[in-house]
């Protein structure tokens, strides 16, 4: 925007520098010969003014036409001449109307207009002397030197904005096809998961318990048939897995291409961001930690991530604690917040706040959620289970 205005600045300097010469130029070979004496000097000082202040911000142009048109009739009556030629700043008096036309708003720019044929008609008839005999010439003069301009500086105006006009509206157009994409897009994914989860999943987990259900109804350690049942089992628990992990790579948001999903390890920059935004946060691990599938490892961590969103929201300021618990078959995460929320019935409030995305990830993988109100205490808390066998 600062490099527009400059190049427009210097524009102004170098169009008003060509009127000067011209107008000066035009008045030298033309001004003496009419009359000697200060009438000159006015009247050439003044061409040099107006034209001068065409290199003006442009909130001015009202006022740099009433000068020209003020120039304009002033011009002949000082310099006494009906020689039926107008003495004065021609150039500038065009470039004017046109400012005028294309730089001011409606009001302004039609009484600049009405300036600039008021000084037109008067400077003519000054000029001719005469009325009667000489209209047709003052009205061409009037349209040529002050309508005209000025009707091509408001074409100039309109047409700039009817382009920015269909240029928005080209571009709002593309925003709202892109986004009708992107939510058919999400809602095609949320389809495919749902009936991926419904279905398949549903007769995976059915083999891999009916499977363990009848190796544990055998006789025998080494029975190929317990063998058979045992693989099945596995490979049932490892197709669940890849399952969960499509489930969830559908029902998470486009990333950038190549870029990694956050997990757990990056749970310390997003409490660093959480507090500072103000919201005291700590972090607590019980248990060993262990290496986990990588779609749960990125499901916790969003779970997280909402979690704190909310509590930066809807809480009390007060310190927000998040534990992860690694047991043996499961690993329970908590997050913990002061809330006055949860004396006005506080499970309304919040059950739009994200914890639908939250009940909805730990369903993926067969875990358990709760959240409310912890009993005697104005505080808040979400808490997953995770079943780690399942994962």
């Amino acid at each position: 925007m600062r490099d527009k205005s400059g190049a427009l600045a210097r524009q102004s300097m170098l169009v008003a520098a060509v009127c000067l010469v011209a107008d000066v130029g035009q008045f030298l070979i033309r001004g003496p010969a009419l009359t000697s004496g200060w009438q000159v000097w006015v009247i050439l000082i003044g061409s040099i003014v107006a034209d001068a202040a065409l290199a003006g911000p442009a909130r001015l142009s009202g006022w740099v036409a009433l000068g020209h048109a003020l120039l304009v009739a002033l011009g002949p009556i000082l310099l006494c001449t009906c020689s039926g030629q107008a003495v004065g700043n021609n150039a500038g008096t065009l470039i004017a109307g046109y400012r005028a036309g294309a730089w001011l708003s409606t009001v302004p720019a039609w009484f600049s207009l009405a300036a600039m044929c008021g000084g037109l008609l008067a400077g003519s008839l000054a000029s001719t002397g005469k009325w009667s005999h000489e209209w047709r010439i003052v009205s061409i003069g009037m349209l040529t030197s002050g309508v005209l301009p000025w009707l091509v500086g408001r074409y100039t105006t309109a047409r700039r904005a009817y382009i920015a006009e269909l240029e928005r509206k080209a571009e709002q157009r593309r925003l709202d096809e892109a986004e009708a994409v992107r939510r058919a897009v999400a809602e095609e994914r949320t389809a495919i998961a749902r009936d991926l989860h419904d279905v398949i999943s549903h007769h995976v987990s059915a083999i891999g318990v009916h499977a363990g259900a009848a190796r544990l109804g055998l006789p025998g350690d080494d029975s190929p048939v317990r063998r058979s049942l045992s693989a099945v089992e596995s490979s049932s628990r490892a197709a669940m897995v890849d399952l969960r992990r499509l489930l969830d790579l559908l029902h998470r948001k486009e990333t950038e291409s190549g870029q990694r999903q956050p997990g757990l390890d990056n749970l310390d920059e997003l409490l660093d961001g959480v507090r500072a935004a103000g919201l005291p946060a700590r972090l607590t691990t019980i248990g060993e930690p262990r290496e986990l599938p990588s779609s749960l490892d990125v499901a916790l961590y969003r779970i997280v991530q909402e979690a704190l969103t909310n509590a930066l929201r809807h809480g009390d300021g007060g310190t927000v604690d998040v534990a992860i618990e690694y047991r043996q078959i499961e690993v329970i995460l908590s997050i913990t917040n002061d809330s006055t929320h949860v004396a006005r019935g506080g499970a309304t409030e919040f059950q739009h706040r994200g914890l639908t995305g939250i009940r909805q990830r730990v369903a993926l993988f067969g875990g358990q959620v709760t959240y409310g109100p912890l009993p005697g205490e104005q505080r808040w808390q979400v808490r997953v289970i995770f079943p780690l066998e399942q994962s």
